[in-house]
């Protein structure tokens, strides 16, 4: 253990809460490299349920990365406990799973999130 003391975070490093995802941020393995940009949360909103993220991966294939994965979100990064072999695994982005749950909004960008 190391006795040099641990740098103060940054308000970039604090934690949001998972409505104040960053659009296509980057989504970090636990090494800290990133696999792939936040495409859209999934979650119920209304209830204040997340549920996880749609991942694009470089390549435009779009996976699933469930909420019990996810270790913090921040204002510059999504942070996961996956090591590169899970990040390999992870399921496609299936849109029917989430729209015919008749929760309504489950799978939707924020609102305040731009394209540009």
């Amino acid at each position: 253990m190391s006795d040099e003391p641990t740098p103060p975070l940054t308000s970039l490093d604090e934690p949001v809460a998972w409505t104040a995802t960053p659009y296509r941020a980057p989504v970090l393995d636990r090494t800290g490299t990133s696999f792939g940009v936040a495409e859209s949360l999934l979650g119920d909103e209304a209830s204040d349920i997340f549920h996880g993220i749609a991942v694009r991966r470089p390549g435009g294939h779009v996976v699933e990365l469930t909420a019990d994965q996810v270790t913090r979100i921040t204002r510059t990064a999504v942070h996961t406990d996956l090591d590169p072999a899970a990040v390999v695994a992870l399921p496609a982005y299936q849109a029917e799973r989430w729209y015919h749950l008749g929760w309504g909004g489950l799978f939707r960008k924020r609102p305040e999130w731009d394209q540009s």
